[in-house]
């Protein structure tokens, strides 16, 4: 049976005769009178194929007097099947490799510096196959990129807004190995989109659950007459035909290309980039189609039109540093392994022949290992490359690569506002990238009278420097226009209690055309030393998805060489005991 668990809820107090909840089919949860209406201090849910269910209120009926406060609990959906899907099971079998493999006679120390998702799958697979990760984290607090921070109020605020989708198969699986797939609440399969034209309205795309991929992502596009016209929907389908047919070469063969060129060149007309793509590409990469590399949306678009729950999301049920991060954490260290927090490096020291041969932390002290790995993101490796390095061409590559900035927002608003869902939204607005009331789509934020949205601010370039207020004041007229009747810019509707800026000068690499083949293998040209991270090559570009394959991947490197360097480790002794 899939796990069902508290999404979210809202109370609405009906004052005289102003509103009442209807459904569409008898619930459970509620008892339903023959005209419709609920009967008093019960519940009920729009009906759907699945458990998940919309709540309505509907005003044009009946009216229902003398009803008093009443607290709606929405169910999350069903967790999709996932498990016997290609993508999943060729994660899973990766998976099962480390766990399979012998027993080393010596167990590995291996040392890894970072514990974003990259660092931590690292270490989480090579503890599965015996070895003795040490994790170095700078920080101190878990996660990188999906690092979250606690305020003197006890909220939580966060580095990003972090999406779980199905075509994340070892992302998926890093969950089920851990026994928390019930901390994933998985949403309405739909993708919905502000329309700026008409402030306050929403556009979707429904994917049908009784169609198999693609049927469902055609139909919902099909179905959608808000966002595309006919013959822009016909000129968007022939234009894609040769990347639906070309395959993964085809795919690859498009990272020189922008996404605005690319769309051009096959077509597509110019409306369909600004009324789709420019939200999308904000939202994979943060920046706008006329910078990112067509490639990116491709890899996209294929995962989301080839697996039936590819584009299906889930958000965690709360802050990702104790809820995702902390049982990798007891994972590893169940196994032998180590994590430590507050230990920045700040060089790494070679030996005569070149190789790593130990990291030198900011206290001064050494961490020697028999192979090092190095987990943060790209920028924060090239202030530390070694000078002897920086002529080899597998890392003079990674100069192309830069992180993008972004900037994530919270503001905790005085009241619950309405105009939205318990879903991801994509605003479509210059300023902000995708949105979420966190009140209602997470469990440890929820809130009944008091909405917190979590909103991304891309492309963030030209804010980074700028003060809070101002970006305050920004996002503030942004949801002007998307909540009109209860936001207003001077803040004379919705006020604001309190609101949290997180800034990332280099977050995810800007991919933009011409990366990919600057993009390194897990395995560098040093022997000992690897390397992990979204940026690193892997089939799904910067994403936390890409952050756990990377990891996968460095790890089934260091088994891969494990008598290299157990020969390495005792050729280091030999010499040392002669000394």
């Amino acid at each position: 049976m899939p796990q069902i668990g508290l999404v979210s809820a809202v109370n609405l107090r009906v004052q005289g005769s102003s509103a009442y909840l209807w459904s569409s089919r008898s619930s459970s949860l509620g008892t339903e009178s023959r005209d419709g209406c609920l009967q008093r201090n019960s519940l009920c849910f729009a009906g759907s194929e699945s458990m998940g269910h919309k709540l309505k209120i509907r005003t044009t009926r009946r009216l229902v007097k003398d009803l008093g406060p009443l607290k709606v609990v929405c169910i999350d959906y069903p967790r999709p099947e996932l498990d016997n899907t290609v993508n999943y099971l060729e994660a899973a079998f990766l998976s099962s490799t480390f766990r399979a493999s012998p027993r080393p006679t010596k167990p590995l120390e291996i040392v890894i510096a970072g514990a974003g998702l990259g660092g931590l799958s690292t270490a989480k697979y090579l503890a599965d196959a015996g070895h003795k990760p040490i994790l170095l984290e700078a920080r101190d607090v878990l996660g990188g990129k999906v690092a979250a921070w606690k305020d003197d109020d006890g909220d939580w605020y966060e580095t990003g807004l972090h999406i779980f989708f199905g075509a994340y198969p070892n992302i998926q699986n890093l969950f089920g190995e851990l026994g928390i797939n019930d901390r994933l609440q998985w949403k309405e399969h739909s993708m919905i989109f502000a329309m700026p034209s008409k402030p306050g309205e929403f556009s979707r795309f429904d994917f049908s659950e009784a169609l198999p991929a693609p049927l469902n992502g055609i139909l919902a596009i099909l179905k959608n007459n808000e966002m595309l016209t006919w013959p822009e929907k016909v000129k968007f389908a022939i234009g894609l035909l040769p990347a639906m047919l070309g395959g993964q070469s085809y795919v690859e063969a498009q990272d020189g290309i922008s996404v605005k060129d690319w769309m051009r060149k096959q077509g597509v007309p110019d409306r369909v980039t600004d009324e789709v793509f420019i939200a999308m590409s904000k939202a994979l990469n943060f920046i706008n189609p006329d910078e990112l590399s067509m490639q990116c949306i491709l890899i996209a678009l294929n995962r989301f039109l080839q697996e039936k729950h590819g584009s299906k999301m889930a958000f965690l049920d709360g802050n990702p540093p104790e809820r995702l991060c902390m049982p990798i954490v007891e994972h590893i260290e169940s196994k032998g392994g180590q994590v430590r927090l507050n230990s920045r490096i700040k060089k790494i020291e070679l030996n005569e022949d070149g190789s790593v041969k130990s990291f030198i932390l900011s206290d001064g002290s050494a961490i020697e290992g028999d192979a090092f790995v190095f987990a943060a993101p790209v920028d924060i490796f090239k202030l530390l490359l070694p000078e002897d390095w920086k002529e080899i061409p597998y890392f003079q590559k990674l100069e192309k690569l830069v992180g993008v900035p972004v900037i994530n927002v919270h503001i905790w608003f005085d009241r619950k506002l309405k105009n939205t869902y318990d879903h991801l939204l994509f605003s479509r607005s210059s300023l902000l990238s995708v949105y979420a009331d966190m009140s209602v789509t997470c469990k440890e934020y929820y809130n009944p009278n008091q909405s917190m949205l979590e909103l991304v601010f891309a492309p963030a370039e030209e804010w980074i420097s700028r003060s809070d207020s101002e970006i305050i004041d920004a996002t503030m007229k942004e949801l002007a226009t998307l909540f009109p009747d209860e936001i207003s810019a001077d803040q004379s509707k919705a006020k604001i209690l309190k609101y949290h800026v997180v800034r990332t000068p280099r977050s995810v690499y800007k991919t933009v055309p011409g990366c990919e083949p600057c993009r390194p293998l897990q395995r560098s040209p040093i022997e000992g030393f690897y390397l992990a991270g979204d940026y690193t090559k892997q089939k799904y570009l910067a994403s936390m998805e890409g952050a756990v394959l990377s990891g996968k991947l460095c790890a089934q490197a260091i088994v891969q060489d494990y008598e290299l360097l157990v020969g390495r480790s005792q050729k280091k002794l030999s010499e040392a005991s002669v000394v």
